[in-house]
């Protein structure tokens, strides 16, 4: 079967500003159906082998580890509404790249930076340390391709007077935040549910993770 893909063989079946749908014709009469945050230029298929390895993804996940007073630390994660799940999923700190981002030096670095003081009011010090543990990562590739980088924020607190959720802009919906130990981080782990007794994302499976084994 001929599996090249060519730009005559890409259909955009529908269009919005944050997902679009796309048939991708890998022979006559053979199609496979795409959602996609990228517009019909940029989609990964498209790229070649050098340009895949040197993307930007869409988006970044950050696992932000509060070092609190009294030798404490604790994984900040909060409960934000998922509109296709139909309920508030605990959920790790996390956003698209803006085109602002992608013109930084560093752009995943600044965009964590960003979304960290947006859902959590926080700001980052000079002192804390915000680091890339995968630049990029594919969520769902059976069904899109949608990619997110996997970072860690390490922010030493004296109170948490600063957290909260004010900055939540268009569509996005929070209802409060989890202060996680080790050993509730790992019962979450363990369980795949949280508090409520409700499943959560893979990316709050990774960054779960990500706290268990660095911290």
């Amino acid at each position: 079967m001929d599996q090249e893909i060519r730009k005559d063989r890409i259909e955009t079946l529908y269009g919005t500003k944050f997902l679009n749908m796309y048939d991708l014709q890998y022979g006559e009469g053979k199609h496979y159906f795409e959602a996609s945050r990228r517009k019909p230029e940029d989609l990964v298929v498209r790229k070649n082998d050098g340009e895949v390895r040197e993307m930007l993804p869409d988006a970044v996940t950050i696992a932000v580890v509060l070092h609190l007073p009294g030798n404490r630390t604790r994984l900040l994660m909060s409960y934000e509404y998922r509109y296709p799940i139909g309920q508030f999923l605990l959920s790790p700190v996390a956003g698209l790249l803006d085109p602002e981002d992608r013109e930084c030096p560093d752009p995943l670095v600044n965009a964590a930076i960003r979304e960290i003081r947006e859902e959590t009011g926080l700001t980052v010090k000079e002192s804390d340390r915000v680091y890339v543990l995968n630049p990029c990562a594919y969520s769902t590739p059976g069904m899109t391709d949608e990619s997110n980088a996997f970072l860690c924020a390490e922010i030493t607190l004296d109170s948490l007077d600063e957290l909260n959720q004010n900055g939540a802009q268009g569509s996005e919906l929070f209802d409060g935040f989890e202060l996680l130990d080790r050993e509730r981080a790992q019962e979450i782990f363990r369980t795949g549910r949280d508090e409520h007794g409700n499943f959560y994302s893979l990316a709050a499976w990774a960054v779960l993770s990500i706290f268990l084994s660095l911290f």
